[in-house]
């Protein structure tokens, strides 16, 4: 079965990062990554990079070049961010054949541990220092997050899959509609954001954290760098991480409060999105040797009880809390 990364070869990878006076001192190691290919390796001055080869056909090079300009920008205000290293013409979007790649500084660390309350205010100034600055510009390439005609897109290419019986696409199409239709009066306000924060994606030490992979940047309310971090195990922790968050994230900008109400709509988002996701990709090798479940009957009937639990949710949200 062809796929986008069928002729990323050893030898061919070792010649693209060699194109760039880059000689690493072994075989690249493979990071886990499904949607690029993202090696981590170490030069013959022992510096160590992760090397990062976009899926063809995805972004354009625009929409490369202005997360790369966004990260630029951060680390240009000390935001601790992973910005792509530029070469003497000082370009940080590579070629080599027909691929295209990226070099970044590798970041040691671990991610936040959200039983510590240090971890949790640090990662409140992050998060609050880095929408500091991407307030103040708009994206003109990257992506903007659409409720309601995100979750249409998705559900519509997941029917059209073919991977459901037809009891399970009824199901699956009525809860995806009700899910849109509520999706469709929320009208948030829009800043860069990360797009992708979670605890995979920040990593440090103590208290000193940095963020990486904003392969995903894109416009959408502050709070959809947040809802993700914090845990939904009972409503008592998640207040009091809350708290924590928003304490160090308003040192730099006022929390958004009003915006918590859009966790349950972006959590449905997100979980329509991802099956659509996953089926997108299932010509790619890697996608069916690391989600087998998918092509299981039972996996749609366990995702459709899960949105429909989360309409729930939306008519009766649990995450709700005030300053």
């Amino acid at each position: 079965m062809s796929h986008p990364f069928q002729d990323l070869s050893p030898d061919r990878l070792m010649s693209a990062l060699e194109s760039k006076d880059i000689w690493p001192t072994g075989e690249p190691f493979a990071l886990n990554s499904y949607e690029n290919r993202v090696f981590m390796l170490r030069d013959e001055q022992g510096q160590r990079w992760v090397a990062k080869f976009y899926r063809p056909d995805r972004w354009s090079d625009a929409l490369i070049q202005e997360e790369h300009d966004f990260l630029q920008e951060l680390a240009a205000e000390d935001i601790p961010v992973a910005a792509p290293w530029r070469d003497d013409a000082a370009q940080s979007l590579h070629r080599y054949q027909e691929f295209r790649f990226a070099l970044f500084p590798f970041i040691p660390g671990q991610a936040p541990e959200l039983d510590q309350p240090d971890h949790l205010f640090a990662l409140g100034q992050l998060l609050g220092r880095l929408h500091a600055v991407s307030a103040r510009e708009h994206f003109q390439h990257r992506p903007t997050l659409a409720l309601e005609a995100g979750v249409r897109e998705a559900g519509e290419r997941v029917l059209a899959s073919g991977r459901m019986s037809a009891q399970q696409a009824r199901a699956y199409r009525s809860v995806v509609h009700r899910i849109a239709d509520t999706l469709a009066r929320y009208k948030p306000t829009l800043i860069r954001c990360h797009g992708d924060c979670h605890l995979g994606n920040v990593l440090g030490r103590e208290d000193a954290f940095t963020l990486v992979d904003f392969d995903d940047c894109l416009m959408a309310p502050a709070i959809q760098d947040v809802w993700m971090l914090l845990p939904t195990s009972d409503q008592q922790s998640w207040q009091a991480q809350l708290s924590e968050v928003s304490e160090g994230y308003e040192e730099s900008r006022a929390f958004p409060f009003e915006e918590l109400a859009l966790i349950e709509p972006l959590r449905a988002y997100r979980l329509v999105r991802h099956s659509a996701w996953l089926i997108s990709r299932w010509d790619d090798p890697a996608f069916p040797q690391a989600f087998p479940w998918v092509a299981d009957q039972h996996y749609w009937d366990a995702h459709i009880r899960q949105l429909e639990s989360q309409v729930l949710q939306l008519e009766e949200p649990r995450w709700l809390a005030g300053p």
